[in-house]
């Protein structure tokens, strides 16, 4: 897809917050650290649209990026980091639960998982929170740049195994540094809004 502008427009805590619905949103969702805003940085041709952090688990709100006027990108907070106070911990679930359940606009979610660790509890907890939803959703594995072909192949096994998924929803390998799998999740976001 040709990027034309993206553009950040809000962040919000609340659903009062939110701006308004203007077409299809994608949100994008996974452990701090795992190259969440890179990856959005790397789909949108910017270098700074979404803000990535030297510090784990600094996204504590939600943010809302537009993208050619069509299309809403939406950054949730990073899970699963120990070092971010237990207040503002135990505040994510709701506010990230409360999004994904009444967000009527919201069309995919992409889960981001590091493509050399394997499934922790909250990942799986996150994966059936899912399922129970019904809320659509493709998972991509990113700093695939750090492995070989093969081990690249193997560990798509392996957590597509620990993830207890197939078919369509086969996890995708992504790398930020040299845009594997950039195309194909252009494609499944296309294909999800209709664009």
């Amino acid at each position: 897809m040709k990027i034309l502008s993206a553009q950040f427009v809000k962040t919000a805590m609340l659903p009062v917050h939110y701006p308004e619905p203007l077409g299809p949103e994608i949100a994008f969702a996974g452990r701090s650290n795992v190259g969440k805003s890179s990856l959005i940085n790397v789909l949108v041709n910017r270098n700074n649209l979404a803000k990535a952090s030297r510090t784990p688990g600094r996204t504590q709100a939600i943010n809302f990026f537009m993208i050619n006027d069509q299309i809403s990108f939406v950054d949730l907070p990073g899970y699963g980091f120990a070092k971010v106070p237990e207040k503002i911990r135990i505040s994510w679930g709701p506010m990230v639960e409360t999004y994904l359940r009444e967000r009527g606009n919201l069309i995919l979610l992409i889960m981001i998982l590091d493509i050399r660790r394997d499934l922790r509890d909250d990942d799986r907890n996150f994966l059936v929170w899912m399922e129970e939803n019904q809320l659509p959703w493709q998972m991509v594995l990113t700093k695939a740049d750090k492995l070989s072909k093969n081990q690249v192949t193997n560990r798509l096994r392996i957590i597509e195994e620990q993830a207890g998924i197939s078919g369509i929803q086969k996890p995708l390998s992504f790398s930020a540094l040299n845009g594997q799998g950039k195309d194909q999740l252009w494609g499944i976001i296309k294909e999800a809004s209709g664009l």
